[in-house]
């Protein structure tokens, strides 16, 4: 059962006078649990396909559809509440809020969510713990190494146990040690819970860990290989 449809995805930037083919009529069949890495180059159109799925950019031409929600019917409002209740993102510049303590940052998805207080502090220290963040849950980000803030930014995306985590170079900022950490998390969350993972990635380790490897070269995919168990 497929939880992310693309078709035919077509999508042009301008960059001054050039236009920048970035994605050129990709097509992405994507099933519940799966743990996907979408590989290549910087500039290969990977983080744009991700940005497409995750309802944050919007295609030229062709079609999405997530967890059973077609983009083209949808409203602002309707994209909003589906990124809230349904998908998880871990930005490779972090997003955290600056003002805001790690905890704080945290909770925020679980606050507009309605989540009461309690609950949700109880359950960002949790996972903050789980990510090695232990007594750090007052610091603000610019108190963090970059490394901490992308685990502030990994929690803060897998705490409200969305259906989908969307990872933009997740692992761009870690030890190969914490890296290992995380996946390893990640992976245990997709196999217990049946979250779907995708990432955009140039580690290896990345794409060692994901059970399927779509490599996106020039725009177009290149290769789509699923690995044995």
């Amino acid at each position: 059962m497929s939880i992310v449809e693309v078709t035919d995805i077509r999508k042009t930037y301008q960059q001054g006078k050039l236009e920048v083919h970035a994605l050129k009529g990709v097509s992405l069949s994507i099933g519940k649990g799966d743990f996907v890495a979408l590989a290549g180059p910087s500039g290969s159109g990977k983080t744009t396909m991700l940005n497409i799925i995750g309802g944050l950019d919007i295609p030229d031409s062709g079609s999405v559809t997530v967890d059973g929600n077609g983009f083209e019917d949808m409203t602002q409002s309707q994209m909003a509440d589906l990124r809230l209740r349904s998908i998880g993102f871990v930005f490779q510049s972090y997003n955290l809020i600056p003002v805001l303590s790690a905890v704080e940052n945290v909770e925020f998805v679980m606050l507009l969510q309605g989540v009461p207080a309690k609950e949700r502090q109880e359950r960002a220290k949790n996972i903050l713990d789980d990510v090695g963040l232990e007594g750090k849950y007052d610091r603000r980000p610019a108190e963090l190494s970059g490394g901490q803030q992308q685990r502030v930014a990994v929690a803060r995306a897998i705490v409200s146990n969305p259906s989908i985590v969307l990872a933009d170079e997740p692992t761009a900022n870690l030890d190969s040690e914490t890296g290992k950490g995380l996946l390893e998390m990640m992976k245990e969350m997709n196999e217990k819970k049946k979250v779907t993972f995708i990432f955009s990635t140039h580690d290896k380790m990345v794409m060692d860990y994901a059970h399927r490897l779509v490599h996106i070269l020039d725009g177009e995919v290149a290769d789509d290989v699923v690995k044995e168990n």
